[in-house]
């Protein structure tokens, strides 16, 4: 197990997050209400999960402070769903800690695998762990970590693919549309499969979106893959989303996995607080956001890929 580094629990102390919980009656992560209306193909993964468990010290530098939200809670959700298999990053809130996350991959066994944050300390033999641990991928949080030039974007992106060079890993970015557009052409050229988080960051609006096209063609292209998440609270009109998921998922269905987000942090801290003030989650029914999965890909083959033959592809599942 590794060690948690450069980690302080500061302002609300992750200790004392269950004792604020019952003080003020906060809800538990939300679980499904909605039944699936689909038959769930037997392997089928929900690629984008975070855990905030108990004991678990949260990174000093936070943006913002989560309720807690336990592998078991996790679990609860994944068997309400029909769900075999689960990816699990580690959010910002732990910095380059990912002792939550293996804690997760621990207790789900060989049906989980997860999404590592590192930093330039980092070791070699840190990276192996985790590879054994059931680490497939490292995430750079652009978004969270308010990055918005390209040209540091692009030296953050050189500076960790270089640092994971011996790991058989992927390349997961949580960014925006603007940012994909301008570094397009630098990310065809990397050696590694990327991933996008939550169609890019996409918030459809009813309008065109400039940079969604670079999304596509990179999608397209076989060069990465891209979520079909929803990032925060969800909408009440899901249908907003149809026209991006049928853009993406015409443009290459070997390129599309599914994934809830739970458990629906709200990733900035509440209104008129800070950073180590307590954020709630968002109550979210599962079932019903992933019933529109159906929408976007209405026969059981194309689901099948989604839902099973890309996620093992990508996170090295065995056969269902």
């Amino acid at each position: 197990m590794l060690t948690r580094r450069h980690l302080i629990a500061t302002g609300v102390a992750l200790s004392a997050l269950p004792l604020l919980r019952g003080q003020s009656a906060q809800a538990a992560a939300s679980q499904p209400s909605g039944a699936v209306g689909f038959d769930m193909p037997a392997g089928a993964c929900d690629c984008h999960v975070h855990v905030h468990p108990a004991d678990y010290p949260m990174f000093e530098k936070r943006t913002y402070t989560p309720e807690l939200a336990s592998t078991e809670e996790l679990e609860a959700m994944l068997a309400a769903l029909g769900l075999d298999r689960v990816v699990i990053v580690t959010p910002s809130i732990y910095g380059p800690d990912n002792s939550a996350t293996l804690s997760g991959i621990h207790a789900l066994g060989d049906r989980a695998r997860g999404v590592a944050v590192i930093d330039a300390a980092t070791t070699a033999r840190e990276m192996n762990e985790l590879a054994a641990a059931g680490i497939r991928g490292v995430r750079l949080n652009l978004s969270t970590g308010g990055v918005n030039d390209p040209d540091r974007a692009r030296t953050m992106i050189g500076e960790t693919l270089a640092q994971i060079e011996a790991q058989d890993w992927h390349l997961q970015l949580n960014t925006n549309l603007a940012m994909i557009a301008a570094l397009k052409d630098f990310l065809a050229d990397q050696p590694r499969t990327l991933v996008f988080d939550h169609y890019g960051g996409a918030q459809p609006k009813g309008e065109p979106l400039p940079g969604f096209d670079a999304l596509v063609e990179l999608a397209g292209s076989g060069k990465a893959y891209v979520k079909l998440s929803l990032k925060g609270g969800h909408r009440d009109d899901l249908s907003v989303f149809d026209p991006l998921a049928n853009e993406l998922i015409a443009a290459n269905a070997d390129r599309m996995l599914w994934g809830t987000n739970w458990p629906h942090p709200d990733a900035a801290p509440p209104p008129g607080g800070g950073a180590m003030d307590l954020s709630p989650l968002h109550q979210v029914d599962d079932g019903r956001v992933l019933n529109q999965l159906a929408v976007w890909a209405p026969d059981a083959g194309l689901r099948q890929k989604i839902l099973v033959d890309n996620p093992a592809r990508l996170y090295g599942f065995g056969a269902a």
